[in-house]
């Protein structure tokens, strides 16, 4: 039997790295993973772990591809033996964090070119086979910032909820064609994301006020107790993106944690918007 061919972004390391690991190593042997990173000179961890975790022969590839550059997307494309993919993972994504006007416009614009222009160029890339072959799963990693604005994250908050948009617009369009698009709704996870921040944490902070800055500062202390607290181990949230990916009746949404639902409850019953600002404020 054909194994399902899979090919994710973004696996130097996090989420990436681990599914390509859980699926290359399930028991079922039902799937060929091909693993794409930017830079090929970081793919020796995926090995180690992948000898480690005692994945197959011929289980696991190695491919690059930057989402930055259409004719890399392309040229990992043409590599894939099988000639098809039938699983997409859209995981390669950036953070950036603290005050809007400290943010350098290099950052801003490398973290909407990778996030949200470089999903669009992986996606443009692989979607007219899955159309033509009327058969196709695409999986993207989304994050609860998508679905409601964080304070200091209003930029990384604005490519999520292009994202967001981006996926449901293609969810409403593409099930006549057998494709079914959807996200994974991540929280904060123990990965390696918020060392590789766009600009380190905080950015040009002088080029924010003193009364911002004390706030930023109060911020970061709340997401250290956020992380110790509420993080998941990266292997949970794979289960999640394995569970979307076996569903004979795919959602567009599926939510590695239930505990910030409630946020985004109350961000969807009020459209006015007062009282989930509020809320978010005193937090």
């Amino acid at each position: 039997m054909d194994r399902t061919v899979v090919l994710i972004t973004g696996c130097s390391s996090g989420i990436g790295l681990h599914l390509a690991l859980r699926l290359a190593s399930d028991p079922s042997r039902s799937f060929k993973v091909y693993a794409t990173l930017r830079d090929l000179g970081a793919q020796g961890p995926l090995w180690e772990a992948a000898q480690s975790r005692g994945c197959p022969p011929g289980s696991l590839e190695t491919l690059q591809l930057d989402v930055r550059d259409a004719d890399s997307v392309a040229a990992a494309r043409a590599r894939v033996t099988e000639g098809r993919v039938d699983v997409l993972v859209c995981n390669a994504g950036r953070g950036l964090l603290g005050p809007l006007e400290a943010h350098e416009a290099g950052a801003v614009g490398s973290v909407l070119d990778v996030n949200v222009a470089g999903t669009v160029r992986t996606l443009q890339a692989f979607l007219p086979d899955m159309k033509r072959r009327r058969s196709g799963r695409i999986l993207v990693t989304g994050s609860f910032g998508g679905l409601m604005g964080l304070p200091f994250n209003a930029v990384y908050c604005a490519s999520k909820f292009a994202i967001e948009g981006l996926c449901e617009s293609l969810a409403v369009l593409l099930p006549p064609f057998g494709v079914h698009v959807s996200l994974i709704e991540c929280g904060p996870v123990r990965t390696a994301f918020q060392d590789k921040l766009e600009g380190g944490p905080g950015g040009a902070l002088n080029g924010a006020d003193a009364e911002t800055r004390d706030l930023f500062s109060r911020y970061q202390r709340h997401l250290e107790r956020i992380l110790r607290e509420a993080a998941q181990d990266p292997e949970e949230v794979t289960e999640v993106f394995l569970a979307a990916l076996r569903d004979p009746r795919p959602a567009l949404r599926y939510f590695c944690t239930e505990r910030f639902l409630p946020l985004v409850r109350m961000r969807l019953a009020d459209p006015s918007g007062r009282g989930y600002v509020a809320a978010m404020h005193r937090a």
